[in-house]
C-alpha cells in the first residue's frame, strides 16, 4: 500500500512539473514567436533620395487669345449683293474692296442731284452778276445761295448712301469664311466675313490681386497652346486694367505675342507664365508623397535604427511633419521637414506608423515629372 502511494505521488509530482514547465516557460517563448510573425509584417512600399532642384518662381494664369483689331464686318444699309471681290481664308490690306452691293438706282439718283446742283451753281452766279449791275434784289441771291448749299448737301448725302453699297477692310488682316452669295439680299447689319488683325495677337488673362504687386507693364510671358504642345511663345505685358474685380478680387492682365507666321488665332485657349524673382534650390518630392492631414502635412522617411524580435537590424518608417511650397506638375517643393539625402516613402504610406517595418520594393515608382505631357496611349 504505501508503495502504490508512493508511485502516485511521484506520477502528480511529474504532472505538475510538466504543466508547471509547459505554462512557464515554453508557453511565453511560443507566444512571443506567434506575434513577432503576425502583429507587426514588414510593409511594402517604394523610396526615393530626396534631392534639390533650381526652381524659378513663376505665376500662372490661363487666358484666351484675341485679335489687335478685329471685326464682324456688314452692310450698313440694305441691298442685294452684286459683286464679292474676296476668298475665304485670305489675306487683305487696308481700303481693299470686298462687297459691292446693286447701287444702279443709287448712282442715277447721284447724277441727278449733281445736276440740279449744277444749275443751282449756275443760277447762283449769273444773279451775283446782275447784283452788281443791280438788276436782281439781295434776297433772290440769298436763296440762290441757299438752293445752291442745299443740292452740295443732298448730293453729299448720296454719295454717303452710295458709298455704304460697299464693304471695304477698314484695316489689314485675314479673313474669315463669307456667309453671303451674289444675289442675296442683304439687310442692314448682316454678318459678310470676319477680319481679324493677327499680328501680334492678344492675351487676355486674370490674377489674383495679391499678385498685383510682382507684375509690371514691359515683363516677359511665356504663352503656350494646345494646339501646338510644348512650344513657347514669348510675349510681354501691354496693360494692366485699372481696377480690381470686386467680385472675384483679380485683375484683368493683357499681354502682346508676337504672330508672324499667324499659328495663333482668336478664340484660343492659352496658358500664361511669368517668371518673377530669381531662381530658388527647393528639396523636392513627388506629391504622392505627402499625406495632407487637418493638423499638417507629413512624410515618411526610412529610419535604419530598428530592430527586428530577432534584436537584428531592420529599417522602419518614421513620420515627420513638413512645410510645403509650390507645386509643378508632379513635383512639389517641401520648404522644412526633408533634407537633401533622405530616403523617403513614396507610394504604400497609407499602411505606415510610426516604427512600421519596411521591404523596400522601387520596381514601379510614382509619377515625378516636373513638366508631365499626357499620354497618347
Amino acid at each position: 500500500m504505501a508503495k502504490r502511494m508512493i508511485i502516485m505521488l511521484v506520477i502528480v509530482g511529474l504532472v505538475l512539473g510538466a504543466i508547471f514547465t509547459f505554462e512557464w516557460v515554453l508557453l511565453p517563448g511560443f507566444k512571443k514567436q506567434i506575434l513577432a510573425q503576425f502583429a507587426n509584417p514588414p510593409q511594402t512600399v517604394s523610396t526615393m533620395v530626396a534631392g534639390t532642384q533650381d526652381w524659378q518662381p513663376e505665376l500662372r494664369a490661363i487666358g484666351t487669345l484675341r485679335a489687335v483689331r478685329g471685326a464682324d464686318l456688314s452692310p450698313q444699309v440694305g441691298g442685294t449683293v452684286s459683286a464679292i471681290h474676296f476668298d475665304s481664308g485670305a489675306d487683305v490690306k487696308e481700303g481693299d474692296l470686298l462687297i459691292e452691293l446693286s447701287s444702279a438706282d443709287d448712282v442715277a439718283k447721284l447724277n441727278s442731284l449733281k445736276a440740279q446742283a449744277e444749275l443751282a451753281r449756275i443760277t447762283l452766279e449769273r444773279d451775283q452778276r446782275q447784283l452788281q449791275a443791280q438788276a436782281v434784289s439781295r434776297q433772290v441771291v440769298d436763296t440762290d445761295e441757299q438752293n445752291y448749299r442745299s443740292y452740295q448737301a443732298q448730293v453729299a448725302q448720296q454719295q454717303a448712301t452710295l458709298d455704304y453699297k460697299v464693304i471695304r477692310a477698314p484695316f489689314a488682316g485675314r479673313l474669315g469664311i463669307r456667309q453671303v452669295d451674289v444675289g442675296q439680299y442683304l439687310a442692314p447689319g448682316t454678318p459678310v466675313v470676319t477680319l481679324q488683325s493677327l499680328d501680334p495677337i492678344f492675351v487676355d488673362f486674370t490674377l489674383p490681386q495679391q499678385q498685383l504687386a510682382q507684375i509690371s507693364v514691359g515683363q516677359k510671358v511665356g504663352v503656350g497652346v494646345d494646339t501646338f504642345p510644348g512650344e513657347v511663345f514669348a510675349g510681354s505685358i501691354a496693360a494692366i486694367n485699372s481696377k480690381v474685380d470686386p467680385a472675384t478680387r483679380n485683375v484683368q492682365v493683357r499681354a502682346a505675342i508676337p504672330n508672324p507666321n499667324k499659328r495663333l488665332l482668336p478664340g484660343m485657349f492659352a496658358n500664361i507664365k511669368i517668371d518673377v524673382g530669381s531662381q530658388q534650390k527647393y528639396v523636392t518630392l513627388p506629391q504622392t508623397a505627402v499625406t495632407y492631414n487637418p493638423f499638417g502635412s507629413t512624410v515618411y522617411l526610412v529610419d535604419d535604427k530598428g530592430k527586428d524580435p530577432k534584436g537584428q537590424d531592420q529599417l522602419v518608417a518614421r513620420q515627420v511633419f513638413v512645410t510645403t511650397g509650390d507645386t509643378r506638375g508632379d513635383q512639389i517643393a517641401v520648404v522644412k521637414g526633408v533634407n537633401p539625402g533622405d530616403t523617403v516613402v513614396t507610394a504604400g504610406q497609407i499602411k505606415l506608423r510610426n516604427g512600421s517595418p519596411l521591404h523596400i520594393d522601387n520596381t514601379v515608382q510614382p509619377a515625378n515629372n516636373a513638366n508631365p505631357r499626357p499620354s497618347e496611349g
